[in-house]
């Protein structure tokens, strides 16, 4: 057997057929016909207002922090258990990010912690789905509400996802998904902003369209478009969304593969948890995951190390995931913290992300379970 890759990109096949087409239609800068069909298929199944594909996530967040009007000194909550991206976009616009701890169950924003962490400059909080569960984002928009605070969700790799049967993505102001290459529905690198307040939908589209009214003009509401509004080359090209709309097609097959692969992993890791050795991901009940990852926690950070070494000796590749940005020099630098992050160090030290991608056979799949037992036999 070859070795097994942590991640391996799928294509369902459709791919080239509509780039192909995106080249033959003449229009590879973007917005063209590939593009308008995948942001009406975000309106469609998330219910989001409005969606505007992005060259990647961090440009879809970068775009959230200029539509919530962060200015200089701003402050927006958000767990520092998360990539980089999440904090950056309101770093750029001179905010604060304030840490809090997340949850020992999910590894979500702790909404209990949420509160004490609000002062009069607080701006946003910014949920991050991890592994594409949701957060309790009912406590977290009451919280929102009672402040007059904006919700943003990180849903980057929430694609398919739901919480409380509602899409993730769809129950903030705003959204953010990813379709990066690890993500599970990908075109190499892209993002898509999701608008649910309908208020900031026209400023969204001009803000995507490097700060001018050139939709508006090709609508045919003004006679000439112009510099109106801040903003940035945040498009991406009919290539990337041709790329797209080909996973979307299959998304529903794609998430069905996913969690497949996903539940024989957690049934097959149940007496290891039983004896004590690990623990597996825990989705609550209001939430519908779409098999973004399969981790485990193990006992501390030795023991992860040891396992990464010994999987990697089988020619199986695993990976730990987020160093907490509290502790990271730029978090240092541009952040502060509320509260004890206790949890966000012990967990980011025991959590393994398992290999989990669309065409990983059966027998691929029981070596890496048969590994993992081997190590802690």
């Amino acid at each position: 057997m070859n070795n097994i890759p942590f991640n391996k990109p799928f294509a369902t096949g459709k791919e080239f057929d509509y780039i192909k087409q995106a080249i033959t239609n003449g229009h590879l800068s973007g917005n063209g016909e590939f593009t308008k069909k995948c942001q009406t298929w975000f309106e469609s199944n998330i219910g989001c207002q409005k969606s505007l594909l992005t060259h990647s996530c961090t440009a879809a967040l970068e775009m959230a922090a200029i539509l919530a009007d962060i200015q200089p000194g701003d402050e927006v909550i958000m767990p520092s258990y998360t990539f980089v991206s999440t904090a950056n976009a309101f770093v750029l616009r001179g905010a604060i990010p304030v840490f809090v701890d997340i949850r020992p169950d999910t590894l979500n924003l702790d909404e209990s912690k949420i509160e004490a962490a609000i002062t009069p400059k607080t701006k946003a909080i910014v949920p991050v789905h991890y592994a594409g569960v949701g957060c309790e984002m009912a406590k977290i928009k009451d919280i929102a509400e009672d402040y007059n605070l904006l919700v943003i969700e990180d849903a980057a790799q929430g694609v398919m996802s739901s919480y409380q049967n509602q899409p993730l993505g769809s129950l903030g102001h705003l959204g953010t998904i990813s379709f990066h290459e690890t993500k599970n529905v990908i075109c190499g690198e892209g993002g898509a902003l999701l608008v649910n307040q309908p208020e900031l939908m026209e400023r969204a589209e001009i803000i995507w369209e490097k700060g001018t009214n050139r939709s508006q003009f090709f609508r045919g509401q003004v006679d000439k478009y112009t510099w109106v509004d801040i903003g940035s080359s945040y498009l991406p090209s009919e290539v990337n969304a041709a790329f797209l709309w080909a996973q979307l097609e299959a998304a529903d097959t794609i998430t069905q593969k996913r969690l497949e692969i996903w539940e024989t992993y957690h049934q097959a890791f149940a007496d290891l948890e039983v004896q004590g050795q690990v623990h597996r991901p825990i989705i609550p009940a209001q939430c519908q995951h779409n098999a973004h990852m399969y981790y485990l926690l193990v006992p501390d950070l030795d023991s992860r190390t040891s396992l990464i070494n010994t999987l990697k000796q089988y020619g199986i590749y695993s990976v730990f995931h987020y160093v907490p940005l509290h502790s990271s020099p730029a978090g240092i630098k541009y952040g502060r913290v509320d509260g004890n992050l206790s949890i966000t160090v012990e967990l980011s030290e025991r959590l393994l992300r398992l290999p989990l991608w669309v065409s990983m056979t059966e027998d691929r799949v029981m070596k890496v379970i048969e590994t993992v037992y081997k190590f802690f036999s």
